[in-house]
């Protein structure tokens, strides 16, 4: 945890825009980006995240006055890796100001704050928490190659009933993995295809 949690975090970049990806996808919502992160994927898109030095501390009180400013309804905590900080004081805030609370999590750490929406989206490099994906909303598997829809299976069987399963391209072998995806889904289809609509769409 950041030594001035729970009142700051490092703060990478906020921003309103509209949800690109899963169960969510097409609603606007306020991101909040937090630095720091040690699971290490090595496609990720945000490797500046990784670090959480770098960026600048922010009060709790200035990220929740930028959502409620935005017009917003609701506030997506991704990361890097959210969970790294005790996150129960800015949910709690959001809260107050009638806010609704999205986690964007690999799972890999405790879950901590209040939450309306939790989509955990596990990754090889460090394994994610049954306790965590017993609390999913949603369950998104990236997938670069066929490997991975034998991981998808693995934590379909730690999520409850109601999680919601979705397969995601990753974007840089999007054309490749797309068609077996596809093909997985219309076999198993308790399963639906996520895509990076924001990328589409030309928007953060």
């Amino acid at each position: 945890m950041h030594p001035e949690a729970p009142f700051t975090y490092p703060l990478m970049e906020h921003f309103y825009t509209i949800q690109g990806e899963g169960s969510n996808t097409g609603r606007a919502a306020y991101f909040i980006r937090l630095g720091g992160c040690d699971v290490g994927c090595v496609w990720c898109d945000v490797k500046d995240s990784w670090e959480a030095g770098i960026h600048p501390v922010v009060k709790i009180a200035d990220m929740v006055s930028n959502v409620k400013n935005s017009g917003a309804l609701r506030a997506v905590i991704t990361g890097g890796e959210p969970a790294h900080y005790n996150l129960q004081p800015l949910t709690d805030q959001l809260h107050a100001e009638g806010l609704e609370c999205f986690l964007e999590t690999s799972g890999a750490y405790p879950l901590t704050g209040s939450w309306d929406w939790i989509c955990v989206s596990p990754k090889k490099f460090k394994q994610p928490l049954d306790s965590v994906l017993a609390r999913a909303d949603e369950l998104k598997i990236i997938v670069y190659n066929e490997s991975d829809f034998s991981w998808a299976e693995q934590h379909k069987s730690k999520v409850k009933p109601s999680c919601k399963l979705y397969l995601q391209p990753e974007y840089s072998v999007f054309n490749k993995v797309t068609p077996t995806i596809v093909e997985y889904v219309k076999k198993n289809p308790d399963w639906i295809i996520s895509l990076q609509t924001h990328k589409v769409l030309q928007i953060p």
